[in-house]
């Protein structure tokens, strides 16, 4: 059983000193940089907090995340869609859907729809679910789940999201867990399927979760 207590010590000793050797501003790329990393760093101290239970510093090291991926962003190479989906992620998971749909606009407004790569428009199909834009997230969806270059299931998902398809979810959902429990490595070493917990909140607000037990997934 993992020490969650220690995991996110460990996350916020990271982003400390990351904050502590930020470059200046006139490091442009070297700043945008740094701040991609303290986003992933508090993104990874509030899943251990959401794991050990703590949702009220889960929320405050999210919403950290949040800012540092969106200070990040002005200054990165074009089409760095990773920071957006950062961000939404951390918004659904803290639970903060009003900060999550203003980020969903925004997202939108970058032009991820129209992205070429299939990240982009993975964070066009978030930020469309969020909103409750469903058809217009299955059409996105439908081009993920064919994708060469995207996990089939993670598409399946979201596709089965916005067509409210509670069978094709439950079984997409499923499938997406049983990739990450066979995963010897994890984003910022956080053994976490926070990808599920993202589409569960997601099917959950249209009252269609799946009932699923992990020790990668929180409450258990």
């Amino acid at each position: 059983m993992s020490d969650w207590g220690a995991l996110s010590q460990r996350e916020q000793k990271r982003y400390r000193d990351g904050e502590s050797r930020l470059p200046d501003v006139e490091d442009q790329d070297a700043r945008q940089r740094q701040l991609t990393r303290m986003g992933n760093a508090a993104a990874g101290a509030g899943l251990a907090e959401l794991m050990g239970g703590n949702t009220a510093a889960a929320r405050e090291w999210f919403a950290r995340a949040v800012e540092r991926y969106r200070e990040s962003w002005d200054d990165a190479p074009p089409a760095s869609w990773g920071r957006p989906i950062g961000m939404l992620k951390a918004r659904v998971l803290a639970g903060d859907w009003e900060g999550a749909a203003s980020d969903a606009e925004w997202t939108l407004v970058q032009g991820a729809v129209d992205a070429e790569s299939p990240i982009g428009r993975y964070a066009a199909c978030l930020a469309l679910l969020v909103l409750g834009r469903d058809e217009e997230a299955r059409v996105l969806a439908d081009g993920l789940r064919t994708h060469d270059g995207f996990p089939s299931d993670v598409g399946d998902a979201l596709a089965m999201i916005a067509a409210e398809d509670v069978l094709g979810y439950i079984e997409a959902v499923e499938s997406v867990l049983e990739s990450f429990e066979q995963r010897d490595e994890y984003l910022e070493d956080m053994p976490v399927a926070d990808t599920v917990i993202v589409l569960q909140a997601l099917a959950g607000r249209r009252g269609m979760g799946a009932e699923l037990s992990s020790s990668l997934l929180p409450g258990v």
